[in-house]
């Protein structure tokens, strides 16, 4: 029988012939020129733009490109190998123990480990034993493979390894296959892929931190080095407290979740949601009246997607109840004019640099309110590009305090000429507690991502692709304006809800089927639709006209 043959096109070399099912690593081992140059351990790959492992098998003409670790590809592969890798030997070395790869911490991953006595965390001893035997992984080259077994094959391999969490995912799926990674014993769900052998990874860092760990991968630019370990203390706390939280109503993955849902108890859940979320705002506006007549300013900034502008708004019905007067300033109406925007590295209109806001008008407004001066606010037409007045006036009187809300809140800069003790600030952003399972976390940028999408179509218009081409930019902003100020915060809040993904899954989800396989961006359209497939439905109308969901999704009790 004659074997069929497809073509595939390496952007790291020639065009080559090959056998219909090859898989890409044996491509690359049967054609060294293929790899010829590559000075880095090939960790997966893009084949016909969709995320694969280097196990996937070629059955078509193809394109491909291979990822290392520069890649932001290749990154999220190297992180979930380890945390794969961390996982087996943790419960090969100490069975019984709870670990859990949590939230990400500076540059690294925040992992918890309990055993025994779960006041104590994680000892000196116990930290090192994972370590050697995760290096001892690396020296002998284990290999991770990946699999499909029978839907009963993995319901008795994790009932056996007492693995609750992949049961809870798999209780609601009714597939005939069940993909796996596993390497010796140790078997996982395939939720993204993985390196093919422990000897990829090149190396790593193992940091005692609170009573977990913290999981740095290397530089992305320089393997030898690693990036500097500087946690926002405050930050793990507030996931610290979500995550507690979650322990406590027993919500802890999304197959948690998912049983709540199918029992139809979640109205309860959504209720107890809404109302711990009400009462951390009640408190941080309690905070505020207690400094009344000293703090004049309240200053929020957060990532895209953070829900600042309904948290602004539900802060300021909270300060409302205590008799003060919050009033609202933006600062989209201090733009300059549209001929003086910065450019980026690419020549491009920058509207997220600092300077594309007036900063002389800013300081010079600020000062006057500050010091109980009335001053006329500006109105930036975004039509004409150019900044106007309306006769719109604001003063600040004794139990009057301003809400300033904007990407750029928190920056020293924007503010200068305020007093210090007149400030209140705080940082906002969807920091999830919920994990898909154990050892595979819930990114808080992919739940960002996933409300941005939803609120560009509903509100703007906009096709998921072109919210995907934007959000690296979008992140990039982040990095430089936001991130670096978050500890200039007095607080930080967590706008994250439990149950948000499984409301937005069917608003997502048809606008990433519109993203097809010719397009640079389906590599991540599959990603999403992948993760959110782990989530079932809950209904929009339980979702409260008050809810920061409601931002994203529309009817909300706020105009906006």
């Amino acid at each position: 029988m004659t074997k069929r043959m497809v073509k595939v096109t390496f952007t790291h070399g020639p065009e080559q012939e090959v056998e219909s099912g090859s898989a890409v690593k044996h491509i690359m081992a049967d054609f060294p020129a293929v790899i010829a140059g590559i000075n880095y351990p090939v960790l997966g790959a893009l084949v016909n733009n969709e995320f694969v492992s280097v196990e996937y098998r070629i059955e078509t003409d193809s394109t491909i490109k291979l990822l290392g670790y520069r890649e932001s590809y290749g990154q999220r592969i190297y992180r979930h190998t380890i945390a794969f890798l961390l996982a087996k030997v943790a419960h090969e070395l100490f069975p019984g123990c709870d670990f859990a790869v949590e939230h990400s911490l500076s540059k690294g991953l925040y992992c918890s480990f309990q055993l025994g006595d779960k006041a104590r965390g994680i000892t000196a001893e116990q930290l090192a034993q994972l370590d050697a035997a995760l290096r001892q992984l690396i020296d002998d080259k284990a290999p991770i493979n990946r699999i499909k077994i029978t839907f009963d094959e993995a319901i008795a391999h994790f009932e056996e390894a007492g693995a609750t969490d992949k049961l809870n995912l798999l209780r609601y799926k009714n597939t005939s296959k069940v993909t796996v990674y596993e390497c010796g014993d140790f078997m996982d769900l395939a939720h993204q892929p993985l390196a093919d052998n422990a000897a990829a990874l090149v190396t790593y860092q193992l940091i005692p931190y609170e009573q977990g760990f913290i999981m740095m991968g290397p530089d992305r630019m320089n393997t030898s080095a690693f990036p500097p370990f500087d946690p926002a203390h405050y930050i793990y706390d507030v996931f610290k407290g979500h995550k507690d939280w979650g322990r406590i109503v027993r919500v802890r993955t999304v197959g948690d979740l998912n049983e709540r849902i199918a029992r139809k108890k979640i109205d309860d859940f959504i209720d107890v949601n809404e109302a711990y979320q009400e009462k951390r705002i009640a408190l941080l506006a309690e905070q505020i009246v207690q400094r009344r007549g000293e703090v004049k300013w309240i200053l929020i900034a957060g990532p895209s997607s953070s829900g600042k502008t309904t948290f602004s708004k539900r802060l300021s019905l909270q300060l409302k109840a205590s008799g003060m007067n919050a009033k609202p300033i933006s600062l989209d109406n201090y733009f300059v004019e549209r001929g003086e925007t910065p450019l980026d590295e690419n020549g491009e209109v920058d509207y997220e640099h600092l300077e594309a806001l007036n900063l002389g008008l800013i300081d010079k407004q600020l000062m006057a309110l500050d010091s109980g001066e009335r001053v006329e606010l500006p109105y930036y037409n975004f039509h004409s590009g150019r900044r106007e007045f309306r006769g719109e006036f604001m003063h600040i009187g004794p139990d009057d305090v301003v809400v300033l809300e904007g990407i750029h809140g928190l920056n020293p800069r924007l503010t200068e000429s305020v007093p210090a003790e007149h400030k209140f600030k705080i940082y906002i952003s969807a920091l999830t507690q919920l994990n898909i399972d154990s050892n595979n976390r819930i990114s808080t940028t992919d739940n960002r991502l996933i409300r941005r999408m939803v609120r560009d179509n509903n509100f703007r218009n906009h096709p998921a692709i072109k919210t995907l081409q934007m959000w690296p930019k979008v992140r990039r902003g982040e990095k430089t304006w936001i991130f670096p100020f978050q500890k200039e915060a007095d607080v930080a809040f967590n706008s994250a809800l439990d149950y948000e993904l499984a409301v937005l899954r069917p608003y997502a989800e048809p606008l990433l089927a519109e993203i097809k396989p010719s397009m640079p961006e389906y590599a991540e359209a599959m990603r999403i639709q992948q993760f959110l497939s782990n989530f079932m439905v809950i209904p929009t109308d339980r979702v409260p006209p008050t809810s920061v969901i409601r931002e994203f999704i529309g009817k909300s009790f706020f105009r906006y």
